[in-house]
């Protein structure tokens, strides 16, 4: 659906609205509504956070009797089940609303066409497809999750212009600037999860936290909300990490991936099932080598409701995710200096006989963060 000038207007308002719950919403999807009547807009509303009314009920409220007759421009196909809010399909039929134009159907099984078709049986006109790239960018773990049955995986890493992410002897504290670290923390804040390894916490121990950081120039989502930490997720198949580490210090909750056969853990019991607890143990599959199954883990994410993960670790869990192609979006950072061909290297892949063989990845963005430059990237294929 390409739409007129103003439905598109109220669309990408819809869009932007949505957009405010970067933080919050998860593990539901961001949603936002805009309701019109004639080229007129009489309510906006956005999905706030889980198990609070939809974005639908919120611009319903403001548009009151206005929304008798009017046009709902939604950027996720209203839901048409009981969840712990009311079905939004019903709420819209309720309020007389005449038409309704949402951007992106919803693939989660409980909606996928349900709410669209109710919509239609109570003789509300439905259009799709209105900004459908841009609905479903905003959402892309949500839909990763709906889909593929696992979260979408970006990983993040830090590095010189020749590549390397640390000097030989493990120094690397900085090799990117205040801003460079600052715009990793909004990632994170992002984020559902942040995925490390046990080689990193030992190495470098990390506290994996958002921290409050200055919201950039018109980037209302971020200013919209307090701070969310998100799950701290760490690799650690032989249960190596010590209670000492700086993780367990800090607020928010964190998991531990260990392996079947991993030594009995002290001081840290398993949570029991269902439980959110502050530090909580789960024993994951392993692979051949002794190591924790990554599709294992991802599955295993992607059954807590984790829409999105942030991964920062070394070189060998990046070329482990990479190898087996599980990398949704790389986030690479770029110092404008040089450590020399002893300094660590980005991953550890498989050496290429032939150029052929590189897996090629498109440029999503490019832009300049401080003194660094940040490139986001996506597989080709």
């Amino acid at each position: 659906m390409d739409g007129t000038p103003f439905e598109r207007q109220a669309m990408a308002r819809a869009l932007a609205l949505a957009a405010l719950g970067r933080r919050s919403t998860q593990p539901n999807p961001r949603v936002g509504c805009v309701i019109a009547q004639g080229e007129r807009i009489v309510g906006e509303g956005w999905h706030q956070r889980a198990g609070e009314p939809h974005a639908e009920v919120f611009a319903l409220r403001q548009a009151g009797a206005a929304a008798r007759g009017a046009t709902a421009f939604v950027t996720l196909e209203p839901c048409n089940h009981h969840g712990r809010t009311p079905p939004c399909s019903e709420a819209l039929i309720a309020a007389g609303v005449a038409r309704v134009i949402y951007a992106c159907g919803d693939p989660n099984p409980r909606v996928d066409g349900s709410g669209a078709a109710r919509l239609r049986t109570a003789g509300v006109e439905v259009a799709t497809g209105l900004l459908a790239a841009e609905g479903e960018e905003l959402n892309l773990g949500f839909f990763s999750r709906m889909r593929r049955g696992r979260p979408w995986l970006r990983l993040k890493m830090a590095a010189s212009l020749d590549g390397r992410t640390a000097l030989a002897g493990g120094e690397s504290r900085w090799i990117t600037s205040r801003e460079a670290r600052e715009d990793v923390h909004a990632w994170r804040a992002e984020s559902a999860a942040v995925l490390s390894s046990s080689a990193t916490v030992l190495a470098d121990d990390p506290e994996l936290t958002a921290r409050p950081v200055p919201a950039a120039d018109g980037d209302v989502a971020c200013a919209a909300h307090p701070l969310r930490q998100p799950l701290r997720v760490i690799l650690d198949s032989h249960a190596r990490v010590p209670s000492t580490a700086r993780l367990f210090a800090a607020s928010g909750d964190i998991v531990r991936l260990v392996g079947p056969a991993a030594r009995p853990l002290s001081g840290a019991p398993s949570a029991a099932p269902g439980e959110r607890a502050a530090h909580r143990i789960e024993r994951i599959a392993t692979d051949a080598d002794g190591r924790l199954s990554l599709p294992a883990v991802l599955a295993w994410l992607g059954g807590e409701g984790i829409n999105e993960v942030w991964t920062e670790a070394g070189p060998t869990l990046a070329g482990a995710l990479l190898t087996a192609g599980l990398v949704d979006e790389l986030v690479v950072y770029l110092a404008p200096r040089l450590l020399g061909p002893d300094a660590r290297p980005l991953a550890h892949l498989p050496a290429l006989t032939r150029l052929a063989d590189a897996a090629p990845w498109r440029v999503q963005d490019m832009r300049p963060i401080g003194p660094d430059i940040r490139i986001m990237l996506r597989p080709e294929s």
